[in-house]
C-alpha cells in the first residue's frame, strides 16, 4: 500500500507556493504515485499584482520539472480571470492555447504552464493533483476497468475515454465532475487520476486514500504463482548474469548506436526477472505503453529477445540480439513513416528497453540519466500489466495515438530544456593513472564536456575522492573509481567488465599510468629495467588490448591517447629504462593504429615534459635522481625546466589534458597514429 508521508509538523512550515512544493514533492517522491516528470499539481489563491491589486491566481507545475525535486521557481502563476471564459468555448488547437497562457502569466520569468493547466484552472477546486499512479492505471488501462470502477468506487467517479491532453480533455473532465455532484476523483482512461481538495492536506490525504482503495481492490484478485501465466524460465545467478553482460552489454551499445552513441544500464529488480521470464512476456511486452507520459523514454514497446537462459549459450544470445535490434529499428523507421506528419525528425530508431530471459532488462538513453529514467519507468509499466492482467485484458494507446504523443510538440518540449549536448557526451572515457595529476585534471575537463569517465587508478582511495567530487558537482555515478594495477592482467581485465556493466562500454582510452626511474646504464639493475617495462610497457598493452576488444565489440569506432615523454623521442641522460619504454610506448600506438583503423580505432600520443604539479612521479626519488642527473638541487628542478625550453615556460597538466582532449575529440577524427609534443619546445626533441 501507498503510505501517507503527510507530516503537519513539515507542512505548518510552509505557506503560499512552498505549500505546494511541500505537497508535490511528497507526491513525487514515491512513484508508484507519479513518473518520473509527470502529473502535475496545483492551488488557487490571491496575489498582489504590480500595482497592488488583489488578483486571483492560479499555481500550476510548470512544463519540463519533476514533481519530486521541483521547487517554488519551477511553478508558474496564471491569472485566473483570463483563463475561466476559455471554458466556454468548443475547441481550442495546442498551439493557441500554450501562446495564450503565455499572456496569462503574472510573470514572464516564470517556466512555461504545464501541458494540463486547462484541467487544474477549470476545475473549482483550490487544490488539484494530477498524478499517474500504478493501481489506478492499472484499472484505467484494463479492457474492463470501467466497469470494475464502478464496482470499486460506486458513483464517486468520474470516467473520461483516452484523449491527448489539452483543451478538449480539459473540457470534459471539468464538466463530468460539473454533472456528477458526487464526484470525488476522475479516471483517464489508459492515463491516470485526478483529486481534490479545499487544503493542500485535504487533497494529497484524497489522492493516497483513492490510490489504496485501488490497489486493495487489485491485490485480492492477485495470485503471485499465476502472474503473467506463471514463470517458463529461471533466473541466472548474479555471477552468471554478469558474465553475460560483460559480453553482451558491448554488442547492445554497438548495436543502438549506429545513429547516436547510447549509455546502458541494467536492472533485476524482482519485479523485473518475474516479468522477462514469464510465459506471458513475449506478447504482454509488444501491446504498447501503460501510460502516455513513458512514451518518450521507453518508446512504445520494448525488444523483448526470445533467448532461453537453461539451454542456449551467450553466443547464440549475441546473434539475437542482432537480428533483434536490427528488426526493431526497422520497424521504428516504418512505424514512423506510417505516422509522421511534416515537421517531424525521427528519433534514434533503437530500443530504450530491452528485455531478456533470465538476465533482466537493459536500458539505453544519451546518459546513465536517461537510461536510468527509462528502465524507472519500465518497472512501472511491468505494475500496470500486473494489476490490468489480474482484473482483466492489459489494453494500451494504439499505434497512432501513441505516435501522437511521442511526437507531440507539447511532450518534446519538454526535452529541449535539457542542456546542450557537449563534445563528449554519449561517450564514456577511460583514464589510467587517474588519480594523478595529469590524469585528474584530465578526467575533470572530459566530464565537463559531457564525459562520463572511469578513473582507474593503484590509488583507490585518491580514485574515490576525485569520483566523489566530481559526481557531486556534475550528477550520480558520472564518474566510477576502479582499483587498477595494470601490470595484472586479471585486473585490467576485470576494469574493463566493470566498465562495460556500468556504461555498456568504452569510447576513449587515456594510457597515463606511469613512474620514473633514473640511474647511469651500468647502475641499472635488471629489477629497475623490468619494473620500467612492466607499468610503462606491458601495462600500456594490456590496456590497451582491452579497449581495443571492447571497441571492437561494438563496432562504432573509438580512441586512445598515450601518454608517452619527451624522453619517448629523446635519449635522456641517466634514463636509459625509463627513455626505452616510452619509445616503446610510441611505436606500441603507431602498431594499434595501423590495426585499428579498419575499425574506426584511432590511436595517437601526447609527448609532455617536466609536469611537476600534482605529479606523484615528480613527488618521489625520481625528483632527486633528475635533479642529481643536473647537478642542481631538487627546488631548482621547474626553473631549470623553464629555463631549457625554447618558449620559457612550465607544463602543466591542463596542458596535457586540453592535447589528450583534441586528439579525443571529434576535430581529430581524421588523424591516427600522430604525436603531439607539449614541452615548451625542447629542441633536442623535436620530431624529425
Amino acid at each position: 500500500m501507498v503510505k501517507n508521508l503527510w507530516d503537519s509538523q513539515a507542512a505548518a512550515k510552509h505557506t503560499g507556493v512552498e505549500e505546494l512544493v511541500y505537497r508535490s514533492n511528497l507526491i513525487g517522491s514515491d512513484r508508484a504515485v507519479c513518473n518520473y516528470g509527470g502529473g502535475n499539481t496545483s492551488m488557487k489563491t490571491v496575489e498582489k499584482d504590480f500595482m497592488g491589486r488583489d488578483v486571483e491566481v492560479m499555481w500550476v507545475k510548470g512544463s519540463g520539472s519533476d514533481l519530486a525535486t521541483m521547487k517554488a521557481k519551477n511553478f508558474t502563476g496564471l491569472r485566473l480571470d483570463d483563463i475561466r471564459p476559455l471554458f466556454e468555448r468548443e475547441e481550442m488547437p495546442d498551439e493557441e492555447m500554450v501562446d495564450y497562457l503565455t499572456h496569462c502569466m503574472i510573470d514572464a520569468k516564470h517556466p512555461r504552464a504545464s501541458i494540463e493547466t486547462l484541467l487544474h484552472a477549470f476545475l473549482p477546486f483550490k487544490h488539484v493533483d494530477h498524478t499517474h499512479p500504478d493501481a489506478i492505471i492499472s484499472l484505467c488501462c484494463a479492457d474492463n476497468g470501467r466497469q470494475l470502477a464502478e464496482e470499486l468506487f460506486g458513483n464517486r467517479f468520474v470516467w473520461v475515454p483516452y484523449v491527448r491532453p489539452g483543451f478538449t480533455l480539459s473540457k470534459m473532465i471539468a464538466e463530468g465532475v460539473k454533472n456528477n455532484p458526487n464526484a470525488e476523483l476522475v479516471l483517464m482512461e489508459k492515463h491516470g487520476l485526478v483529486t481534490w481538495g479545499e487544503t493542500s492536506k485535504e487533497a494529497y490525504d484524497q489522492t493516497i486514500k483513492i490510490i489504496n482503495e485501488a490497489e486493495a481492490f487489485i491485490n485480492s484478485k492477485i495470485n503471485e504463482e499465476s502472474v503473467f501465466g506463471g514463470p517458463i524460465y529461471q533466473s541466472l545467478s548474479d555471477e552468471e548474469t554478469e558474465k553475460v553482460l560483460a559480453k553482451v552489454l558491448p554488442v547492445i551499445r554497438g548495436q543502438v548506436s549506429d545513429s547516436k552513441k547510447m549509455l546502458l544500464t541494467y536492472d533485476r529488480g524482482a519485479d523485473v526477472l518475474q516479468f522477462v521470464n514469464s510465459k506471458e512476456a513475449p506478447v504482454l511486452s509488444q501491446v504498447g505503453a501503460a501510460c502516455p507520459d513513458h512514451l518518450v523514454h521507453t518508446k512504445r514497446i520494448p525488444l523483448y529477445v526470445d533467448w532461453n537462459p537453461q539451454t542456449e549459450d551467450v553466443s547464440t544470445l549475441v546473434d539475437k540480439l542482432k537480428a533483434g535490434i536490427q528488426a526493431f529499428k526497422e520497424e521504428y523507421i516504418a512505424y514512423f513513416e506510417r505516422n509522421k506528419v511534416e515537421g517531424d525528425q525521427m528519433f534514434e530508431p533503437a530500443p530504450r528497453v530491452v528485455l531478456i530471459p533470465g538476465i533482466g532488462m537493459v536500458n539505453t538513453g544519451k546518459d546513465l540519466k536517461n537510461a536510468n529514467i527509462s528502465g524507472a519507468l519500465y518497472h512501472r509499466a511491468i505494475a500496470v500489466m500486473k494489476g490490468s492482467t489480474a482484473l482483466g485484458r492489459f489494453v494500451s494507446l494504439n499505434e497512432n495515438e501513441s505516435y501522437n504523443v511521442e511526437y507531440w510538440p507539447l511532450e518534446l518540449y519538454k526535452l529541449s530544456l535539457a542542456p546542450a549536448e557537449a563534445e563528449f557526451s554519449r561517450k564514456v572515457a577511460f583514464v589510467t593513472g587517474g588519480a594523478g595529476g595529469i590524469g585528474s585534471e584530465t578526467i575533470r575537463q572530459f566530464v565537463a564536456q559531457g564525459a562520463h569517465a572511469v578513473i582507474a587508478d593503484l590509488n583507490l582511495e585518491g580514485a574515490e575522492k576525485l569520483a566523489a567530487e566530481i559526481n557531486a558537482k556534475y550528477g550520480e555515478a558520472r564518474t566510477i573509481a576502479v582499483k587498477m594495477d595494470v601490470t595484472k592482467e586479471e585486473e585490467v581485465q576485470a576494469a574493463f567488465e566493470k566498465t562495460a556493466l556500468t556504461f555498456g562500454g568504452v569510447d576513449i582510452i587515456v594510457n597515463n599510468a606511469g613512474l620514473a626511474t633514473s640511474s647511469p646504464i651500468e647502475e641499472t639493475t635488471l629489477r629497475e629495467w623490468n619494473l620500467n617495462m612492466n607499468v610503462l610497457g606491458t601495462g600500456y598493452f594490456l590496456v590497451a588490448r582491452e579497449a581495443f576488444k571492447q571497441m571492437k565489440e561494438q563496432g562504432v569506432g573509438g580512441s586512445m591517447v598515450f601518454i608517452g615523454s619527451k624522453n619517448s623521442v629523446y635519449a635522456g641522460k641517466n634514463a636509459a629504462a625509463y627513455s626505452s619504454v616510452k619509445a616503446l610506448e610510441t611505436h606500441l600506438a603507431r602498431c594499434i593504429a595501423a590495426e585499428g583503423g579498419p575499425y574506426g580505432i584511432r590511436v595517437n600520443s601526447v609527448l609532455p615534459d617536466a609536469v611537476l604539479q600534482g605529479s606523484a612521479i615528480w613527488n618521489s626519488s625520481w625528483r632527486n635522481e633528475r635533479a642529481a642527473a643536473y647537478g642542481i638541487e631538487p627546488d631548482q628542478l621547474e626553473e631549470h625546466y623553464r629555463k631549457r625550453t625554447t618558449l620559457l615556460v612550465n607544463i602543466y597538466p591542463k596542458d596535457i589534458a586540453e592535447s589528450i582532449l583534441f586528439f579525443a575529440s571529434s576535430k581529430a577524427e581524421k588523424t591516427t597514429g600522430c604525436m603531439i609534443t607539449v614541452d615548451g619546445g625542447v629542441p633536442a626533441a623535436f620530431t624529425r
